[in-house]
């Protein structure tokens, strides 16, 4: 794999979707047509902030709870200035 330095958005989240995606369809039946969506999101962290997006991340299911993945992913385009159009965002 090349350097994370230089590699293509588009071929880094392959990467990362590809080994997940080749062991859940060995697990089971249910998952052997198991698929990722098509589209993604890529944003940097701070290294300061690391430690909150761990939490959030152990947290997350309890987190959807309260507010669906959607309706959080909308606020957070807004809240950074982020134009999208909703046909596209969701597949």
């Amino acid at each position: 794999m090349p350097s994370f330095k230089k590699i293509a958005q588009m071929t880094l989240v392959q990467h990362v979707k590809q080994g997940p995606s080749k062991w859940i369809k060995t697990m089971s039946d249910p998952f052997t047509d198991f698929y990722w969506q098509d589209g993604y999101g890529i944003f940097s962290v701070s290294p300061k902030r690391v430690d909150i997006v761990i939490e959030y991340i152990k947290n997350q299911r309890k987190h959807h709870q309260k507010m669906s993945f959607m309706d959080e992913y909308r606020t957070f385009l807004k809240s950074y200035g982020i134009n999208f159009d909703e046909r596209y965002v969701w597949d």
